[in-house]
C-alpha cells in the first residue's frame, strides 16, 4: 500500500506568524495535534501540541507574544505519495515521530500520515511496532 492511499488529505497550513492562541484554538476545533507551517509556498516547520507545551509553557514564556515560528520544529521529516506505507512506518520509527507530512512529485504537501491512519492499514503488526517505537521515552 502506498502512503497516498493511507494518508488523510486536506491538511490545513498556518503561517509562521500565527499566534499560539490561534494555533491552540485550531487544534481544539479540528481535534488535531499538529499543524504544518508554510511560508512562500514551502513547508518550513511543524507545530505540535507538545511543541507548545514544552517550548512555551514549560519554559515560562509569555504565550501571548509567541508565534508558530517561536515554537515550531524546523527539521521536517516527510515522505512521498509514491512511497510504501512500510517505508513511511520505518521512517516514523527511526525518527520517533507520530505524524508525517506527505509530499507529491511537485513537492507540494498533499496530506498527513498519522498513527491513526496507519492503524487502519492491513499490517497490524507494523502498526503495533510503530506505536511501541514512538511511544518510548525520549532520551
Amino acid at each position: 500500500m502506498r502512503t497516498e492511499e493511507a494518508m488523510h488529505s486536506g491538511v490545513r497550513w498556518i503561517g509562521p506568524e500565527t499566534d499560539l492562541r490561534t494555533i491552540a484554538r485550531i487544534m481544539k476545533e479540528e481535534d488535531i495535534g499538529a499543524l504544518p507551517v508554510g511560508e512562500n509556498d514551502r513547508l518550513i516547520g511543524m507545530v505540535t501540541d507538545r511543541d507548545i507545551t514544552l517550548r512555551a509553557l514549560a519554559n515560562g514564556r509569555d504565550v501571548s507574544s509567541l508565534t508558530a515560528r517561536d515554537v515550531m520544529t524546523r527539521e521536517i521529516v516527510y515522505c512521498r505519495t509514491s512511497e510504501s506505507v512500510e517505508d513511511a512506518i520505518h521512517l516514523m520509527e527511526s525518527k520517533k515521530i507520530r505524524r508525517l507530512p506527505v509530499i507529491n512529485d511537485d513537492k507540494r504537501m498533499v496530506g498527513m500520515l498519522s498513527l491513526g491512519d496507519i492503524s487502519h492499514c492491513p499490517s497490524q503488526q507494523m502498526a503495533g511496532e510503530l506505536v511501541k517505537a514512538v511511544s518510548a521515552h525520549h532520551a
